[in-house]
């Protein structure tokens, strides 16, 4: 008898916990079929998706496709040109992880980030990377290389670099990948000064009465497809809040530059704690520094420049000041109509002595020839140009730390 009462009361509490274990292993059962085929995954990565492009009201390309908006500019919806075969592949390579990791596994705690933002100048090309293979600590960071499209020889002189980490992302929007449409030339596009009423064509000129130029343009706009992949689209970056520093493929970095741009970064907070950024050179590329004994506050030069992700998304939130100025220099666009907007003066902070230099000529397409590029110390602006670096300089001024 008490054995039967025993094996009753089991019975009993067997039944009990029954459904609670089917609901378990139909639950299980679930999870791993979803898994298996990816489901899980996939929601996921649009979750995460979906709050980047809340936080910064951007989608790169890099995490979608190619019908997603850029911006949330109101109620208008830009739309990002259908890619083709070519520009496919290189989306592709974008997301290829950076070379040289066997050679430098670990990347030093707080190390700055450099970003290099590259067109069609190969001479250029070479001199910087020959520079930065120099520069003490380079193989401390991670190196990422922007190009405006595909260029062979460009290419083969990055895949050179054993000096650091490198990793290449290619503007899937540059013009010369899109030889017959937007974002190229189109067949009925108006040229330099036509006329649309007499010439047959359509096109909107821009403030001088020239037309748009692809190959000019796609400075702004790489630029700003750079900015947007560098800090909200790749892995190795988005979610780093420190500074990264921007060089172009015509800026000379001494030895010592990672060094200066790692102890400015550091000094900032205390010696100027309003600055938005630092600086490797003057803002007057002519210049070499003062020499002084003591740290200089400025305006925000173009060579060698860092700033951090709170500066970004205040440059971020004046996506349209910065794509509707009627300007295709993304320095002179920044200067005369994002800066302005921030109601205070930006300043930057730099040491006595340049540790970058900017050489050759300006213009897309000076040095591509096979001639050595020549060094100089700055370039000839045009007349316009040197009146809106005075105005801005004379506002601003320049501050000795």
């Amino acid at each position: 008898m008490p054995f039967y009462k025993r094996t009753r009361f089991k019975d009993s509490g067997f039944r009990r916990v029954l459904p609670l274990f089917l609901i378990i292993f139909s639950a299980a059962l679930a999870l791993l079929i979803l898994t298996r085929k990816g489901s899980i995954y996939d929601f996921s990565f649009r979750a995460d998706e979906e709050e980047e492009e809340e936080s910064f009201s951007f989608s790169s390309s890099l995490l979608g496709s190619d019908s997603q908006t850029l911006l949330k500019l109101g109620d208008f919806r830009p739309k990002l040109p259908k890619m083709n075969g070519i520009a496919i592949s290189l989306e592709q390579r974008n997301r290829l992880p950076p070379r040289n990791i066997d050679l430098f596994p670990n990347l030093r705690k707080n190390h700055v980030k450099i970003v290099l933002y590259v067109h069609n100048r190969p001479q250029y090309l070479q001199v910087v990377v020959k520079s930065l293979a120099n520069v003490v600590g380079i193989g401390e960071t991670l190196l990422i290389v922007s190009h405006d499209g595909f260029f062979s020889e460009m290419d083969a002189i990055v895949k050179g670099i054993r000096f650091s980490q490198v990793k290449q992302i290619f503007s899937p929007y540059s013009p010369h990948l899109y030889p017959d449409t937007f974002p190229g030339i189109s067949n009925r596009d108006c040229h330099d000064k036509d006329d649309p009423s007499t010439s047959n064509c359509s096109g909107d000129a821009d403030q001088y009465g020239n037309h748009r130029s692809p190959k000019i343009v796609s400075l702004k706009h790489h630029w700003w497809w750079m900015m947007n992949t560098v800090w909200d689209g790749l892995p190795e970056t988005r979610r780093h809040s420190g500074h990264i520093l921007f060089i172009e493929e015509d800026h000379f970095l001494y030895p010592n530059a990672y060094r200066n741009i790692q102890l400015l970064v550091n000094l900032k907070p205390k010696k100027c704690p309003h600055c938005f950024a630092v600086n490797l050179a003057p803002s007057d590329v002519k210049s070499k520094g003062e020499g002084w004994g003591s740290m200089i506050a400025e305006k925000m030069g173009n060579v060698g420049y860092a700033f951090n992700r709170t500066v970004w998304r205040r440059i971020h939130e004046k996506s349209k000041e910065f794509c509707w100025f009627d300007d295709y220099n993304w320095d002179i666009t920044m200067w005369a109509t994002v800066y302005p907007s921030f109601l205070t003066p930006v300043y930057t902070l730099r040491g006595p002595r340049a540790s970058a230099v900017h050489f050759g000529k300006c213009g897309l397409h000076q040095g591509q020839d096979k001639k050595s590029p020549f060094l100089i110390t700055g370039s000839r602006r045009s007349s316009w140009r040197r009146r809106i670096w005075f105005l801005i300089s004379k506002r601003i001024g320049r501050l000795r730390l």
